[in-house]
């Protein structure tokens, strides 16, 4: 089983296209640190919220290392610097994250990534969504997720659409 550490703006993104449910099917569990939880709470009355405390395939867990998080908030925020250190504290498989310095940050840890595009374009391989381009399109719409016409570009050439 993998071990899954997500930060919060992947959870958002997804569950404000309703695609929330592409996490279970493709992993079968997924870990997010308490800061994660904290920032997930405070998107009560915004698009796509949910109350994720009730997802039984994802579950809440502490860094422990509280000087790794202080110093990884030096320029990270909360939820970001929490699941990094968790991912490192539990070995973790992959770290669920989208902002480029959480992922910079990540990788000189030696923690592989994924971000929401990752799994849309794994969801698609496994059968799990018919089209990657109008979900990508929604997700900048309804959620202000930001990605380049480049990239959408070669994301669309890798799924074949």
């Amino acid at each position: 089983m993998l071990t899954i550490i997500s930060d919060t703006s992947p959870l958002i993104t997804l569950a404000a296209v309703e695609q929330l449910d592409l996490l279970p099917q493709l992993y079968q569990e997924l870990i997010i640190p308490e800061a994660v939880a904290n920032e997930l709470a405070q998107g009560q009355g915004k698009p796509g919220f949910r109350d994720f405390r009730h997802f039984a395939w994802l579950n809440l867990r502490q860094a422990h290392n509280q000087a790794l998080v202080q110093q990884l908030r030096q320029s990270l925020d909360p939820g970001e610097a929490e699941a990094i250190a968790l991912a490192l504290e539990l070995k973790a498989d992959y770290l669920l994250i989208d902002e480029l310095l959480g992922r910079k940050t990540a990788r000189r840890y030696g923690i592989q990534v994924i971000g929401v595009i990752g799994v849309i374009i794994l969801a698609k391989r496994h059968g799990l969504l018919p089209l990657v381009k109008p979900l990508i399109e929604e997700m900048v719409r309804v959620s202000g997720f930001r990605i380049s016409p480049h990239l959408v570009a070669q994301v669309l050439r890798s799924v074949g659409e």
